[in-house]
């Protein structure tokens, strides 16, 4: 984890972010990185996501949300709110449900303070994609503290769950502008896949190819293509 972030002050202006583009796209547009899915679809998904984590740091189960919202951006603004009030007004320190086991130190309402930044700007990454737009207005910081969370959250989870496989063939994932390195998958990595933190954020997450991103490999050159075919992020 990046320690000098402060996430609970960065998700109002992503969540901002992601509000005005609600307003301006059209909701039947396709996302190209989200498979069959609308602009409405990433909408209602968000605010519902914030809806229910916003459940999980209270630690109670979280309440139906409207199935087909008329207004998606007014939808998504309430659940927005709902999100910041919620992790405003409890302490950072006190213990959630989260996507951890319950008995470990992390499970705490600030796991979500991180998770839903990354979750945030990921799909704020889908909706400027849906209207041939990028996010290039966030710190290489944010983007490399996202590849962190896959590295050593989301994709140990995966393994966890049963979802996939330990990876076989560790690779080392660095980022060539904030000079941070992880090795996913564990220890010993067989390549090293380079580029910029945002970059590496979107390959691991699945929305760019190691091509598109512009990764330069050095090692086994199969290896992140086979990392990258498995279930590492749900």
């Amino acid at each position: 984890m990046t320690l000098d972030l402060d996430h609970l002050a960065l998700l109002p202006d992503l969540q901002g972010s992601f509000l005005a583009g609600a307003h301006d796209a059209d909701p039947d547009a396709p996302v190209p990185t989200c498979g069959s899915w609308r602009v409405r679809d990433l909408v209602q998904h968000l605010g519902y996501v914030h809806h229910w984590a916003a459940a999980q740091a209270r630690r109670e189960d979280d309440t139906p949300v409207d199935p087909a919202p008329s207004d998606l951006p007014a939808f998504y603004a309430q659940h927005a709110a709902e999100l910041r009030a919620t992790l405003g007004g409890l302490d950072p320190d006190a213990r959630a449900w989260t996507l951890l086991e319950p008995d470990d130190p992390g499970s705490t309402v600030r796991f979500w303070h991180r998770r839903q930044v990354h979750e945030t700007l990921v799909h704020l990454h889908d909706l400027r994609a849906a209207v041939g737009s990028t996010v290039d207005d966030v710190a290489p910081a944010v983007w490399a503290d996202t590849v962190d969370e896959v590295v050593t959250v989301v994709q140990p989870r995966q393994v966890r769950l049963g979802r996939t496989a330990p990876l076989a063939r560790p690779v080392a994932l660095r980022a060539s502008d904030t000079g941070r390195t992880w090795t996913l998958g564990g220890a010993d990595p067989v390549a090293t896949a380079s580029a910029p933190a945002r970059e590496l954020a979107l390959v691991v997450w699945g929305r760019l190819g190691p091509d598109e991103a512009g990764v330069v490999l050095d090692g086994d050159a199969d290896a992140l293509r086979a990392a990258l075919a498995e279930h590492i992020t749900p």
